[in-house]
């Protein structure tokens, strides 16, 4: 991050974390509509890409993107490659662990999607024997894997959710674990859509599923979380996420409450 000041006096300890950022480098795995994708046009957009935008025209400072892989996401940010984790990444204690985190910024559920009418439960007795797809490093892979996986249920991973798309319409896994506008703006409101939906309710677990989606930031970059908890204040208080969210997440409240 480039700084707006360096400390250069003569015997002077200073500590680089006490100065603002004048430019921001944000961290993303553009392969999960509505969340962040790339346009026809190769542009990136999604709730993400306008919510990062907005918070750094509240914090008044530049925003670059830099992507990657979801699971590269957090070492990529332990490397210094960028300088905040946004790509819908929910706050877990298992990644508080490697990483610290601005306040939560909004929620969304995770449920599973598979064909319509193949009696299918999401619950480990009701997928016993199937094949679940989920993608590698996320929330609903621990998820699958701590409460299904152990139960006889086979879970597959996935470098990006594209993937697992494309196996769920060939037969290769019977369901999917996203978060529910995902599935929704990103297969269920599509074409190949048709002919599947959610199943069941969705799941819950807060140990693992976590308190809401924040910026993953690098272990005691208080200057940065500061900064960037401001910035999300700003743009809560003035309607922007509530916007946002009708616009990508019509009818799925995602609020959450401020830490």
């Amino acid at each position: 991050m480039k700084l707006k000041a360096l400390c250069l006096g003569m015997g002077l300890l200073c500590s680089l974390s006490s100065f603002a950022a004048s430019e921001l480098r944000y961290g993303v795995e553009a392969e999960y509509p509505p969340f962040e994708s790339r346009n026809a046009a190769g542009e990136l957009e999604g709730f993400d890409i306008e919510l990062g935008n907005a918070i750094c025209k509240a914090a008044q400072i530049q925003c670059n993107w830099v992507e990657t892989s979801f699971d590269a996401l957090i070492p990529g940010l332990v490397a210094k490659k960028f300088d905040a984790i946004n790509s819908a990444m929910n706050i877990t204690e298992q990644r508080r662990k490697s990483i610290d985190f601005t306040q939560p910024i909004y929620r969304i559920p995770s449920q599973l999607v598979g064909k319509n009418g193949d009696g299918m439960q999401a619950t480990a007795e009701g997928l016993k024997g199937k094949t679940i797809g989920v993608l590698q490093g996320s929330i609903q892979e621990t998820y699958t894997k701590e409460h299904w996986e152990k139960h006889g249920v086979t879970v597959v991973s996935y470098k990006d959710q594209n993937m697992a798309w494309g196996d769920l319409l060939n037969g290769r896994i019977d369901a999917t674990l996203v978060m529910s506008a995902a599935g929704q703006a990103g297969f269920l409101s599509k074409p190949q859509g048709k002919g599947f939906g959610f199943i069941g309710k969705p799941v819950s677990d807060d140990t693992i599923l976590g308190s809401g989606i924040g910026f993953g930031l690098r272990k005691g970059d208080e200057a940065t979380k500061k900064q960037l908890d401001a910035a999300i204040d700003k743009v809560r208080a003035d309607g922007t996420i509530k916007k946002l969210a009708e616009k990508y997440f019509p009818g799925i409240d995602v609020s959450v409450s401020a830490q």
